[in-house]
């Protein structure tokens, strides 16, 4: 079990953010090792739980739990091929695989993203606003997610990139086939997110203080009826204005339809799975003004094989698409250079 610390704020530390508090005081490693043991609940200022934006004064007295010694191993660059969408000096957007992990993690220290970016570009050539074990990356993907994610080659880039999905100004958004029929054709779902008390894997709806706001918004694209062994499908387009860890599969599961193929929130046999190994969620648009040129670049990111093969299999029992459905699903296909789903492409915009 961790030991809780203590420390006190002097006034010449008055008026900073707790997480860069901490940092500067050598609590822990990082600003953002801070924010994420602020995040966990495991820092209180005067006995209560804050936000790692808070602003510290003269006297408070902050207890902490010290972080677990980690094993640091060397971030060797590993030869695996990206699948790159859109690249210049500063920055570059990929399509990113389904169980490629964007960066090294406890028991998983090679074969990401970052070991892949560091072989292709240099650790010097990367921004490191996340950290020295995380250059180049300014957002992410979970582990089992597909599609279109932006990296950042120097730190002006990625922390004008971060700035911008911070207040919203990044449009990212996902299709995901999720079980049971949707209903409403559009919804928004505004709940608070923390990681589960039952289980460190999962996150949970929690009203918390450490808990963080998540909204998101769907959209009904296609319904498939209901089989001997599931009760039916709908195709959805879901849209972040924030980026919580799992957020859009926490909100799914929150409303009684989780995604198809996520082992982590979803139930039911495993024919309703539709042969999935895993959760059919897949980042296949983005839009962003490029914060060094002021160009604005949209991408689209066609279906990778895995998730083509499910609508393929569904196709006879759908129930029609929406007008946005075919708006949208019509738009992506045009994407592909071979006429169907699969590989996108980037359109810069006047």
């Amino acid at each position: 079990m961790a030991r809780s610390l203590l420390v006190a704020v002097p006034e010449d530390a008055a008026g900073m953010r707790l997480d860069a508090f901490l940092a500067a005081q050598g609590c822990y490693e990082s600003r953002s090792q801070a924010a994420k043991r602020i995040d966990a609940g495991a820092v209180f200022v005067n006995g209560a739980a804050a936000a790692k934006k808070y602003a510290v004064r003269a006297g408070d007295t902050i207890v902490y739990e010290e972080a677990e010694a980690v094993e640091h191993v060397p971030l060797a660059g590993d030869d695996i091929p990206l699948d790159i969408r859109y690249e210049d000096r500063w920055m570059l957007v990929l399509s990113k695989p389904a169980g490629l992990c964007v960066h090294p993690a406890p028991n998983h220290y090679g074969s990401t993203l970052v070991n892949a970016l560091v072989f292709r570009y240099g650790r010097d050539n990367l921004a490191h606003v996340q950290g020295d074990d995380r250059p180049g990356i300014v957002h992410r993907l979970d582990m089992d997610t597909s599609g279109l994610m932006m990296c950042a080659k120097d730190d002006d880039c990625g922390n004008a990139l971060q700035e911008l999905i911070r207040v919203h100004d990044v449009d990212r958004r996902y299709l995901t086939l999720v079980h049971g029929r949707v209903a409403y054709d559009t919804g928004m779902i505004d709940e608070p997110i923390a990681r589960a008390d039952y289980d460190r894997l999962r996150m949970a709806i929690s009203y918390k203080p450490t808990a963080r706001n998540a909204l998101t918004t769907f959209t009904a694209l296609e319904r498939f009826d209901a089989g001997p062994k599931d009760q039916g499908y709908t195709l959805l387009e879901c849209r972040l204005y924030t980026g919580r860890t799992h957020q859009i599969r926490v909100h799914m599961e929150h409303i009684g339809h989780c995604c198809v193929g996520d082992s982590l929130y979803s139930w039911g046999q495993p024919a309703a799975q539709m042969g999935l190994q895993r959760q059919f969620l897949h980042s296949y648009y983005l839009r962003v003004t490029h914060p060094m040129t002021g160009e604005d670049i949209e991408l689209w990111d066609g279906f990778p094989h895995d998730l083509q093969g499910v609508l393929d299999q569904l196709a006879s029992r759908s129930q029609g698409r929406t007008e946005a459905g075919e708006r949208i699903l019509s738009r992506l296909r045009q994407s592909s250079p071979c006429g169907g789903f699969g590989r996108g492409r980037a359109d810069r915009m006047r």
